[in-house]
């Protein structure tokens, strides 16, 4: 954990085999959402996982890959875009990844082009 990490909003952290049951996706599925940005994942405490609040309804948000593209386009790393997704963030008044749950795409993406 970083010194940042107590800012990040509450979340489970999710592994491979977690991904595989919640998303009902086989394991070769699962790491091509990862390769494509669907997902984005992190190494915490030695094993690759993901953000719980990345996945809604059994899916990942679709809205997500398009906004991790953005802000790999602004020169983040993966740890920092989920550090940014999980971080309040002011102009948009909440984190950016409650944004895109709930339905903000077009502002949580022009804060993010805002960035690079």
């Amino acid at each position: 954990m970083t010194a940042d990490d107590a800012s990040l909003i509450e979340t489970d952290w999710l592994s491979l085999p977690e991904l595989v049951e919640v998303l009902d996706e086989s394991l070769g599925r699962v790491r091509r959402l990862l390769d494509e940005f669907h997902l984005v994942g992190s190494r915490r405490d030695g094993a690759l996982k993901v953000p719980a609040v990345f996945i809604k309804d059994g899916h990942a948000i679709p809205s997500l890959r398009g906004t991790v593209i953005v802000l790999h386009d602004a020169g983040f790393s993966d740890d920092e875009t989920i550090d940014w997704l999980l971080s309040p963030e002011d102009s948009i008044g909440l984190a950016p990844i409650e944004a895109l749950r709930a339905g903000r795409k077009s502002e949580v993406r022009r804060v993010a082009q805002t960035l690079a």
